[in-house]
């Protein structure tokens, strides 16, 4: 991918970074009950350097499917590749961020920032220029040395993406981490997103319920459909960047908004497209 022009669009590769191939996952049945079909035959491609979305009802696998690229869960049938490898595991490659901010209570913003780093070897400088530098990239650097505690919900969730970034991993999975902060600072931490990864090219697979910031993030937004979990649509976002609260507010974001809106809510209806919708 490269850095986008004023008002251009950011390119991801075309090489597939990330690739789906049939993937099904069933859970064993509780006592009497029937085994689970969370997700069935799955196929989906995400290139180098893309920001791929992904929005469904709930229990339409959506975690389950993140689950597996991060290699926290196994697939039943297929296979989830990074690279063109089997994930067998989670790798160092692979960042993930859920909702929970998972940060260490006794640890000051700066330690858990440089936690990953110290487990991986990373020598003490470097560590320390590398924590400096995503702290100042999400904004968090002047609370440094303070505990999770004293930050806000939006300012750990920064902090957990600090965390993420600072191993360097070249695939971040996102599972709805903005699910749990206010209005406000979700769209200003979706705005942060989006700055920080124009700047550092990485691939990412979000998962939200949220349409308009499945719309404002993406690339492409994937729509799942349920019983089983399966890809339902998927519809590409030719939005500019960088995406402003102008963008936000256009006429063409609204129409993709519809478009998605309709793809996630009325899935199964006979329905006419919106006027001037693309299909």
């Amino acid at each position: 991918m490269t850095l986008s022009s004023p008002g251009s669009s950011p390119r991801p590769s075309t090489a597939a970074k990330i690739s789906l191939r049939g993937v099904g996952k069933e859970f064993p049945a509780a006592a009497g009950g029937r085994v689970f079909r969370a997700l069935g035959e799955v196929s989906l491609d995400v290139a180098d350097g893309e920001f791929v979305t992904v929005v469904g009802p709930s229990g339409c696998g959506k975690s389950t499917l993140l689950n597996i690229l991060a290699g926290l869960e196994q697939p039943t049938s297929g296979e989830a590749l990074v690279d063109g490898v089997p994930v067998r595991g989670p790798g160092p490659e692979r960042g993930v961020i859920f909702q929970q901010y998972a940060l260490f209570p006794w640890l000051s913003v700066r330690k858990n920032v440089e936690f990953g780093l110290k487990t991986l070897g990373v020598p003490q400088q470097e560590r320390a220029d590398r924590v400096d530098h995503y702290l100042s990239m999400v904004g968090l650097d002047a609370f440094a040395d303070r505990l999770p505690k004293a930050l806000s919900g939006g300012m750990k969730q920064r902090c957990a993406i600090a965390r993420a970034y600072a191993v360097h991993p070249e695939i971040l999975l996102m599972d709805e981490p903005f699910g749990a902060v206010d209005a406000l600072t979700r769209v200003r931490l979706q705005e942060q997103l989006l700055a920080t990864w124009s700047q550092e090219q990485r691939t990412v697979l979000f998962i939200t319920h949220d349409v308009d910031e499945a719309v404002f993030l993406a690339n492409r937004v994937v729509v799942m459909a349920a019983d089983p979990g399966r890809l339902q649509e998927v519809i590409e976002i030719d939005l500019p960047h960088p995406r402003t609260e102008e963008v936000r507010l256009s006429p063409r974001f609204t129409q993709l908004r519809n478009r998605v809106w309709s793809a996630v809510y009325h899935q199964g209806d006979d329905r006419p497209s919106l006027e001037g919708e693309p299909r």
